[in-house]
């Protein structure tokens, strides 16, 4: 599915070109049949001889209203540059033709319209001189020339083949499985309620599919599409699409936000822009210009921010970061538009390298101006790099989704730069990838193994009589999620640098060791366990005798088994003790307290502090008075 667009000067046939070509005038709003003039943006479409549907966007040409133009040329495939034939090239002829190259178009044609009010044969072959002069540096300078008269109907049918050839040659648009619909229009139908419509693009969408509006971040669900007044199962990239939405009321929508699919794409209020600006603007752009900002059916005020010099001359490209006063809705390679809000004037135009910068950048860094060389032009392996580098520990499928490269040059690049270690594998080898691998710049993960070996050395020259630093300080300390810390341990541990004990991380040196003075007083302790090994010392007792950091070790290192926070045992002590419960139990089914009491021969309080332990970890169950084993 294709859409072409319009352009033009005011009055010079758009709205009635498309008129004959559909059967349809795209002139909806009153006032436009009135004043003979398009405001808003039209919508048509047609069939071409091969059968393919093509959807028609039809732009305002005057002046006044260029900015509902730029809402609606954004998502073509093609673009039809009309011209009368009466008046020739114009001043908005030039500024949509301007536009249109900013915007870099795929493909267009330029119709000649009005031929019926030609002067004379020869005043038509001057005029295509003109026209071929006004479009020789663009990226409509080898495009067709088609004369055309929609009153008399005379050259329709070449139009239209022209049509098809032009489409014919450009590739259909890719399926990246990401939705996205900026918006164009917004209204109610009686018996159906929220419609909005828009060109489709990065994906499919399908009836039942739960949506959201961005940036407002509002959930319905798809309950209709529309292509072409034809009601749809499912919309593919590239269509016109018409999207009946339940659980959002109309009032709550606008223009120029974006349906997507929950948690496919976040907005922005920043993005670094590579910018072009045109050759006859009337003056140069200058560091903190308010600027306004279109792009797709979006438009917003932003403070612009050169990076590496003070301004731009006309004709010439530079480096923008651009501070948006309102969220967008973008991604890697998304064209915009600026123009100077006052006196009103298209300035430039740019593609987003990065939609999400980190932050402000130091304007003239000259490693932030040759990372965003890179991410412009760069390979696709660099491309990718750029976004593995951006999003850190991800996988590939977040990676390649960042990137914006399209499936068969992503997966090559990922191949490369595993092979060439660039990029590491987290789970796996170099060739044994999938979309869901876990992956990371390489450099990146040095650092990260680094920092993480550091922290456990760290934590054992603080802490010598400690097993190890427990995994989730570890993991605290780290800031990593959850699976990446998982994994990341777990890689370190296969290279023999980590090793982990039940909830414990330590290096694989370390050893709990004590010196002469210690020991002494961990014998000392030991001897008293040993005087009364069911009736020992209070952990209070303990830390006193040795000190709260042996004693830890002591827990630690399994010497100790602590049943609450007042009593513990000797480990072989306390295993005994379990021994003997659990034997009584099963010669009598059940025993009671003061029976282990009398068994153990110690006090109340070991053997109730005992008997709630095994409870908490499910060795018994209390029946009344008694205990069973669970």
């Amino acid at each position: 599915m294709r859409v072409i667009g319009t352009a033009g000067h005011v009055d010079h046939g758009k709205s009635t070109l498309i008129a004959a070509l559909t059967g349809v005038h795209p002139d909806r709003l009153k006032e436009e049949r009135e004043r003979e003039m398009t405001i808003d943006l039209g919508f048509g479409w047609l069939t071409l001889p091969n059968g393919e549907e093509v959807g028609i966007v039809d732009v305002p040409g005057h002046r006044d209203f260029i900015e509902n133009m730029l809402a609606g040329i954004g998502g073509i495939d093609a673009a039809l540059l009309v011209i009368a034939a009466d008046e020739g090239v114009m001043p908005q002829t030039r500024e949509h033709l301007a536009i249109l190259d900013l915007l870099q178009i795929p493909a267009g044609l330029i119709v000649l319209t009005k031929t019926d009010l030609a002067p004379d044969p020869d005043w038509l072959g001057l005029l295509e001189t003109d026209v071929r002069a006004a479009v020789s540096d663009t990226i409509l300078a080898d495009a067709p020339i088609v004369r055309v008269s929609a009153k008399n109907k005379t050259g329709l049918d070449t139009l239209i083949t022209n049509l098809q050839s032009l489409l014919h040659e450009k590739p259909s648009r890719p399926d990246m499985s990401r939705p996205r619909l900026p918006i164009d229009r917004v209204f109610s139908m009686a018996g159906f309620g929220t419609v909005v419509t828009g060109t489709l693009t990065d994906g499919s969408l399908a009836v039942g599919d739960e949506v959201e509006i961005l940036p407002s971040r509002q959930k319905g669900r798809v309950r209709g599409l529309q292509t072409h007044k034809k009601k749809e199962e499912r919309a593919s990239p590239g269509s016109r699409t018409a999207v009946n939405i339940s659980g959002i009321a109309t009032e709550n929508i606008q223009r120029g936000e974006v349906v997507t699919r929950p948690n496919q794409y976040q907005s922005t209020r920043r993005a670094d822009v590579k910018l072009h600006l045109l050759k006859d603007i009337s003056a140069s752009l200058k560091h903190s210009a308010e600027v306004k900002v279109f792009l797709g059916t979006a438009e917003t005020i932003a403070n612009l921010r050169l990076l590496g010099s003070e301004e731009l001359a006309p004709a010439s490209d530079g480096w923008i970061q651009l501070e948006l006063r309102d969220p967008l809705i973008c991604v890697r390679g998304d064209r915009l538009i600026l123009r100077r809000p006052s006196p009103s004037e298209t300035l430039g135009g740019g593609i987003i390298v990065d939609p999400h910068p980190k932050g402000r950048h130091k304007r003239f860094d000259e490693s932030v101006l040759k990372s965003l060389e890179s991410l412009a032009q760069g390979s696709p392996a660099d491309v990718l790099l750029e976004a593995a580098l951006a999003l850190g520990p991800a996988s590939v499928k977040d990676v390649i989704a960042r990137s914006r490269l399209e499936a068969e040059a992503a997966e090559s690049a990922v191949d490369e730069l595993l092979g060439n270690g660039i990029l590491v594998n987290m789970e796996g080898g170099r060739s044994a990838w999938r979309m869901d691998s876990l992956v990371m710049p390489a450099a990146q993960w040095q650092t990260l193994q680094d920092k993480t070996l550091q922290i456990v050395r760290d934590y054992h020259k603080s802490f010598p009589l400690r097993k190890g630093i427990p995994r989730e300080e570890l993991k605290s300390k780290l800031k990593l999620q959850a699976r990446v810390f998982n994994v990341s341990i777990a890689r370190i541990g296969t290279q023999k640098q980590l090793m982990e004990s039940g909830s414990f991380v330590a290096l694989p040196s370390h050893k709990v060791t004590l010196d002469g003075a210690d020991q002494a007083k961990v014998q000392g302790l030991m001897r008293k366990f040993a005087a009364n090994p069911f009736g020992p010392p209070s952990v209070k007792e303990c830390q006193a005798e040795v000190g709260e950091e042996i004693y830890a070790a002591l827990v630690e290192m399994g010497e100790l088994t602590v049943v609450s926070h007042e009593v513990v045992f000797r480990t072989e002590d306390y295993e005994t003790m379990v021994a003997k419960v659990k034997s009584a139990i099963q010669k009598k089914g059940q025993v009671t307290l003061a029976e282990v009491r009398d068994l153990l021969g110690t006090t109340r309080k070991y053997v109730q502090a005992l008997l709630e332990h095994l409870d908490a970890i499910g060795v018994t169950v209390r029946a009344g008075e008694a205990r069973k084993l669970k």
